[in-house]
């Protein structure tokens, strides 16, 4: 039988999903697995245990068996794509030392391991410390080294997701350099671990015996090995192509090939992408991540809580809707639309900026979220809208900062993600963008993505473009409305745009009064 089909391995944050994909990029047939394993033993801190991954994803793929129609002679081959930034401490038999640190986590060290001297003193001249100080009490590695040296002593490797269940399947520490966001010392121009002499290395305690392998995106990483073969179903020795992280995957499966095309991630985190062969500093001195694509890169803007507020807003202020989708059957999620459509576009004036976390630099690490402009007439459906708006508003600020800073202008957008089910968000997007807005023809784009890669690595398609043609399309398009364009506009400019400046002394002011978030020295 010919070998037509492609099985892509998607382990994201709130579930994991085994998918079946033939080579015009439909799915054929899929298993989905809930994480229900997260731990928080204090507040803001997500942990779960690394060999719940595992078999939340064997139970994915037993299901998967189980159901299809589709023999297992008929896959070529196999991929794997990951949720980003969630790391791993193994001991030198490879087992897991502690639980896993989830990207969500929000512990910090209390203080920064210090850089040699020429290093302090060229940050501190281009104005860089504080930025390098937050890079250094985010990395996990420098928490664990702190809070737990005893644990990190005994610490052998130190992975990411993708590499620990690379390491399940094939027994070798191995990853792809597209799967490589993370507070790692990683160099994202070159696409392979920082040189010896890199800042990185003073910064946190990882040493490079403790990193995985690298291999290019969509070369044959390794195969799956028995025990792996007994766990999952998958056939021994199948061939394993390396992946890339969900959001690389993302923009792929949306079909963003080139810069004039981003792509805009609806999910638990929201970005904006667009794909360059040209490394490009959307903010300077915050690198772009690697693409899917090898020598390419994704000119990433991100707002942490994306469509996480909506799960926000459904737990503080969605218990009607939560109880009408228990007797429909339904999710409370698809309920909301109606919530949107009761309120005028700019929803009368309540203006939001979706920072409920900070960031490195734009915004910077005292960032918070605001709510202004609040009256009598305005209630839930209000905010939930001026939610949606919010997150159109900030990636529309990330999309004009990639335009200046690269030169190209996006003319297309397309939006996937868990968000992008919803046709308000979907319009409130077309209309602040002032853009026609484009739904891929499939849900599981960071799956379809990573499928892609798979094809290209296996020679079912001859490259990336040929299979992106022939794999991905365009579903629903929605266009810009004028007359709401005009008022977003309006709204985006005198209004969005000057927020965070005004706002930022003030949240400064916050965070030094009472320490949330934690204070940068």
């Amino acid at each position: 039988m010919s070998k037509n089909y492609v099985l892509a391995i998607d382990n994201g944050t709130q579930s994991v999903r085994a998918l079946i994909f033939d080579l015009h990029g439909n799915l054929v047939d899929k298993s989905q697995v809930p994480i229900e394993s997260y731990q928080s033993p204090q507040a803001g801190w997500m942990e779960n245990d690394p060999h719940a991954f595992w078999e939340a994803l064997c139970l994915a793929c037993q299901r998967l068996w189980a159901n299809t129609t589709i023999p297992k002679s008929a896959i070529a081959g196999m991929v794997i794509t990951t949720q980003r930034g969630t790391t791993m401490a193994l001991d030198a038999k490879g087992e897991p030392l502690r639980p896993a640190m989830i990207w969500l986590d929000q512990r910090r060290t209390e203080t920064a391991p210090r850089l040699k001297w020429w290093w302090e003193l060229a940050f501190k001249a281009i104005g860089m410390r504080e930025t390098v100080t937050h890079f250094q009490k985010e990395a996990e590695a420098n928490w664990i080294a702190q809070h737990q040296p005893e644990l990190w002593a005994k610490t052998s490797k130190f992975l990411l997701l993708s590499g620990y269940l690379n390491y399940r399947f094939t027994g070798r520490y191995v990853d792809s350099v597209a799967c490589q966001v993370g507070y790692v010392p990683f160099d994202y121009k070159k696409g392979h671990w920082a040189a010896g002499f890199d800042w990185k290395w003073q910064a946190m305690p990882i040493t490079r015996s403790m990193l995985p392998d690298l291999v290019p995106a969509g070369e044959v990483l390794g195969q799956v090995s028995a025990s792996a073969a007994r766990d999952t179903g998958i056939p021994e020795g199948l061939p394993i192509i390396a992946g890339a992280a969900d959001k690389a995957c993302e923009v792929i499966g949306a079909g963003c090939l080139t810069p004039e095309i981003a792509c805009l991630s609806y999910g638990t985190a929201a970005t904006i992408n667009t794909t360059t062969p040209r490394y490009l500093e959307a903010t300077p001195f915050i690198p772009p991540y690697q693409a899917a694509v090898p020598k390419h890169f994704n000119t990433e803007i991100q707002i942490t809580r994306g469509f996480w507020m909506v799960s926000w807003f459904k737990e503080q202020f969605g218990l009607h809707e939560q109880q009408i989708a228990k007797e429909r059957g339904v999710p409370p999620e698809s309920l909301f639309d109606a919530l949107v459509n009761a309120v005028p576009p700019g929803a009368q004036g309540l203006m939001l900026q979706p920072y409920w976390n900070p960031g490195i630099k734009v915004p910077g690490p005292e960032a918070k979220g605001a709510v202004i402009g609040f009256g009598d007439v305005h209630n839930r459906a209000h905010l939930y809208r001026a939610i949606l708006e919010g997150l159109a508003y900030a990636l529309r600020e990330g999309k004009e900062r990639i335009e200046r800073r690269g030169g190209t202008r996006i003319t297309r957008v397309r939006v996937s993600g868990g968000g992008s089910q919803s046709d308000a968000a979907m319009q409130i997007t077309a209309n602040i963008f002032n853009l026609p807005c484009e739904r891929p023809h499939l849900y599981e784009t960071s799956g379809l993505g990573a499928a892609v890669l798979a094809a290209v690595g296996l020679k079912l398609h001859p490259d990336f473009a040929t299979a992106i043609a022939a794999m991905t399309r365009m579903g629903q398009v929605f266009m810009p409305q004028p007359e709401h364009a005009h008022t977003y506009e309006q709204l985006y400019r005198k209004v969005y745009c000057k927020l965070y400046k005004r706002l930022q002394p003030l949240y400064r002011d916050i965070q030094r009064i009472t320490g949330y978030p934690n204070k940068v020295e």
